[in-house]
């Protein structure tokens, strides 16, 4: 009787979860502020470096940009983090890779110093650029081409060769 009772609050809890996912995901399109999905031109922003240099992403006009969300304390952030490395040192003049950071608060310069990165990392530190560009599950990246049309959306950890694969075709 117990095993009953136990499989059924199982069944109704994932049956809960799938219904809530659903519902969500209806409401995100309609709750989705405009420019932050494919086919949009995307919002532009002004944050602060680790060493206090302002950037815009309006800098950036005219150049293919890779503009990704991240935190220091996320698994696939910390697995993505050394592909992206590779890809600035390899196509740095080609590309813009945009690193935005919303957890500010964490060691974000020793992570840097960790993992030896050298493309800047801007601090996302009221989280409005994460809220403008509707971030709810990280790492999230962006592919701009030199017209500002965001190409790409991928949530997710994406291996170095996949980056290549993206930015070929903006």
């Amino acid at each position: 009787m117990f095993k009953k009772i136990i499989a059924a609050v199982v069944l109704f809890a994932l049956t809960m979860v799938v219904v809530v996912q659903a519902m969500e995901k209806e409401n995100t399109s309609a709750n989705q502020p405009p420019g932050v999905d494919i086919g949009f031109k995307a919002k532009d922003f002004e944050l602060q470096t680790i060493d206090g240099k302002t950037v815009k992403l309006s800098d950036y006009k005219g150049q293919r940009i890779m503009l990704n969300f991240w935190t220091t304390w996320c698994p696939p952030c910390k697995a993505e983090m050394p592909d992206m490395e590779a890809l600035h040192k390899e196509k740095g003049e080609e590309i813009k890779i945009v690193s935005v950071n919303i957890d500010p608060d964490n060691d974000v310069a020793g992570f840097v110093e960790e993992y030896g990165l050298t493309f800047p990392i801007l601090l996302d530190k009221k989280e409005d650029v994460m809220k403008q560009y509707n971030i709810i599950s990280i790492p999230t990246t962006f592919f701009i081409d030199e017209d500002g049309i965001i190409k790409q959306k991928i949530i997710g950890a994406i291996p170095l060769d996949k980056m290549k694969e993206y930015l070929s075709d903006l």
